[in-house]
């Protein structure tokens, strides 16, 4: 697969979600956002680390905080940070490596 096809896009308002790699303690996942809005919130148990690498998007935190990314853009969410995917362009996509501790 390519990190870039457009075969799986998802519809208006929603993700696609692929695991590229998983193995002990890691994944790597690339993500698919058309337009969405409000998505669910996250509090994971693992670190994330995420990269917009195409379009644009804006997170939320639970303190109301909003961040707003661009292609390039990338950050790490620790464990247990109550976040969510505010708002999407249509061509949104992520690579999101997940981390557990050992």
């Amino acid at each position: 697969m390519n990190f870039f096809s457009q075969d799986k896009l998802p519809k208006r308002g929603f993700e696609t979600f692929d695991t590229l790699h998983s193995s002990d303690g890691l994944t790597i996942e690339r993500i698919a956002s058309n337009r969405l809005i409000d998505g669910r919130w996250y509090d994971q148990e693992e670190d994330e680390w995420v990269m917009l690498v195409s379009g644009n998007a804006i997170l939320e935190f639970k303190d109301n905080t909003l961040l707003t990314m661009k292609a390039g853009d990338h950050l790490l969410l620790e464990a247990y940070t109550s976040h969510r995917v505010k708002e999407t362009s249509k061509d949104a996509l992520w690579l999101a490596v997940h981390e557990t501790s050992s």
